[in-house]
């Protein structure tokens, strides 16, 4: 047999049996996992079974000779033995290991599933029998006894109730003193969801215990798992071709997702004969059949530069770059450098620059355009989550603590809309742990949430922004807080971007920027081209907006447009963008026509002309 092809969780237990007294299992434990015959030296599985199944095969390599007893115990049904009296009789071991006293210790009834079951209410009563099994040194095979959801018999692992602590000392006693039968020990398995769901004294410096991991299967487990359960892809040719696809698109489905997703598929084609496979991943992880992605329009694709353009004023270097990573996201070949690449998010952005320069109305103008809707695109400001505590505002608290019922806010986010743009403004003020949780977003495109539900990002297309690099806050000498100006909107460009890229480095852990790659796009200031067309194009959203609701006409001259536009050409305003002009036109525009509209008594139909007097900008009505 391959021994390559073995799951190395499983190896670790073939190597450790009868050599360690005590194992801890946690991670994936509720799935389908391989198991082998020793006579097939093929390398494939003879099936894939849950569980019990494979830790009593893993035991009992040669069912024939059966070398190892097993008791199976749950907080629902006691004590069990899964698979027949040949393999062990329960009824005798529970007569033998269970304490006496003067209530009954015990009940059979449950005889449905299991061949003789015991239940056993009491946990201290439970805990010294699998004792006595395990330290048990008058038997022919040593036992092992299976102890599935140990977590489900305590409350809390840090704040143990007086008799689950006894359970836990019955444990640890059995652990450090287990008897060794024809040299193999007497084993106990723990099966838990994760370690610190014990308490940490029960396994810390045990050294009887070895502690193991399931993870989810991997891309080979995956490929043989198809191979043998989806007979589809021997018998339909056009199935095979998209194959390889399917395992990369399944990556972090269980082995028993993947029996689901089967069976969804088969009832998908019950109902639509031509239906996609590919699309039924869709279904089983989002939940809906349309793929937004997959239905934009492809000659805004191809008009998406000028249309951009249009809306954001001066970026043209940003806007550049970001169409094409965006074409690269709308047709789905982000990421195919990566083994991962088809998890990934559909495209990752990080931009930066000053503020006020259009890197927020840009990720609208995005959304629109993509997908026919600014609301499309979920915002994030992430000043708000810079606390310790800020990802469980994000991803969920974990069970037990306040608003677990909740959710997080992005996960929620997700499920309702998983196709869409993620926009994180200001990213840098983030609490790091947040950034932590992103590093598995941004490789796998997808994350778990506090109620164990996983969430695919692989739809989803992220922007973060950030303003490092512009300006500095420092404490000066007597204590106050400082902001200082590091770029100006008299530098070029050019020097501007290494200043900005510098800060973001310093700023971030390298592993972050790897998954971002170069798809960092620093934004200049406005210069004073671009903060004309800002000007005009905001005089004009103004006039208009009055025509529509007030139905009354302002006519702009070129001459107010001039002064307005040497008032917006100056560091004071540039230094702040879009928002310094659109503060200025508030100030300076809006207020005083407000006061003159209402001054005045303008009514419906009426005109009004805008004119420079006395070096200002002066109102005139006009009837109509």
């Amino acid at each position: 047999m391959k021994k390559h092809t073995i799951p190395k969780w499983q190896q670790e237990i073939s190597s450790f049996k009868g050599i360690k007294s005590t194992f801890i299992i946690e991670g994936n434990i509720n799935d389908f996992y391989p198991v082998y015959d020793p006579a097939d030296f093929s390398g494939m599985p003879k099936a894939f079974v849950d569980l019990n199944m494979t830790l009593f095969r893993l035991f009992n390599e040669n069912m024939a000779e059966n070398n190892y007893e097993f008791m199976f115990c749950d907080p629902a049904t006691g004590i069990y033995n899964k698979f027949g009296d040949r393999f062990g009789n329960i009824e005798d071991m529970i007569q033998k290991y269970t304490p006496k006293g003067k209530d009954e210790a015990f009940s059979f009834g449950i005889d449905r599933i299991f061949k003789k079951s015991c239940k056993l209410d009491d946990i201290e009563k439970l805990s010294s029998t699998i004792r006595n099994a395990l330290v048990d040194t008058d038997r022919q095979k040593p036992v092992v006894v299976v102890m599935n959801f140990v977590s489900r018999y305590i409350s809390s692992p840090t704040n143990l109730e007086p008799e689950e602590n006894k359970m836990f000392l019955n444990l640890l006693f059995a652990s450090l003193n287990a008897a060794k039968i024809s040299d193999e020990f007497n084993t106990l398995i723990m099966i838990v969801e994760k370690f610190n769901d014990l308490p940490a004294w029960f396994f810390y410096n045990n050294p009887n215990v070895r502690t193991i991991s399931i993870p989810n299967p991997d891309k080979d487990l995956r490929t043989i798992f198809v191979n043998k359960e989806y007979t589809e892809f021997q018998t339909n040719p056009e199935l095979e071709a998209v194959k390889d696809k399917f395992i990369d698109v399944t990556d972090g489905l269980k082995h028993r997702e993947l029996k689901e997703l089967r069976s969804l598929y088969q009832r998908l084609l019950f109902k639509k004969p031509d239906t996609d496979l590919l699309d039924a991943v869709s279904i089983y992880k989002y939940g809906i059949v349309e793929n937004m992605w997959h239905s934009i329009d492809k000659n805004k694709i191809a008009n998406l530069e000028d249309s951009l353009r249009q809306r954001v004023m001066g970026q043209e270097q940003a806007i550049s770059r970001t169409v094409n990573i965006v074409k690269r996201a709308v047709s789905g070949l982000s990421g195919l450098q990566h083994s991962s690449g088809q998890n990934k998010p559909r495209g990752v952005l990080f931009f930066a620059g000053p503020t006020g320069t259009g890197k927020t109305e840009l990720t609208k103008a995005l959304s629109e355009q993509l997908f026919g809707d600014e609301n499309n695109c979920i915002r994030f400001d992430m000043s708000e989550f810079s606390e310790s505590h800020a990802d469980q505002k994000l991803f969920g608290a974990p069970p037990g603590y306040v608003g677990y019922e909740a959710g997080g806010q992005l996960t929620n986010a997700i499920k309702e809309r998983p196709f869409s743009i993620l926009l994180f403004d200001e990213i840098e003020k983030a609490h790091p742990s947040i950034m932590d949780k992103f590093l598995q977003i941004l490789e796998d495109g997808r994350m778990t949430d506090g109620q164990g539900n996983t969430v695919y990002f692989s739809e989803t297309l992220i922007i973060f922004t950030s303003n490092l690099g512009i300006t500095r806050q420092y404490t000066d000498a007597n204590g106050r807080e400082r902001r200082e100006q590091l770029v100006f909107p008299s530098e070029t460009y050019d020097e501007i971007v290494p200043k900005v890229l510098d800060a973001i480095k310093d700023h971030f852990k390298p592993e972050v920027l790897n998954r971002i790659g170069n798809n960092v796009i620093v934004y200049d200031f406005i210069r004073p081209e671009a903060a004309r067309a800002i000007v005009r194009g905001q005089i004009r959203k103004i006039n208009d907006r009055i025509a529509k609701q007030n139905k009354i006409t302002v006519s702009t001259s070129d001459e107010v447009l001039l002064y307005y536009f040497q008032k917006a050409n100056c560091n004071e305003v540039l230094e702040m963008g879009g928002r310094g002009i659109g503060n200025l036109m508030e100030e300076q525009y809006i207020n005083p026509l407000a006061e003159f509209i209402f001054e005045a008594d303008c009514r419906e139909g009426d005109i009004i002309e805008t004119v420079i007097q006395n070096d200002a900008v002066a109102f005139v009505r006009k009837g109509a």
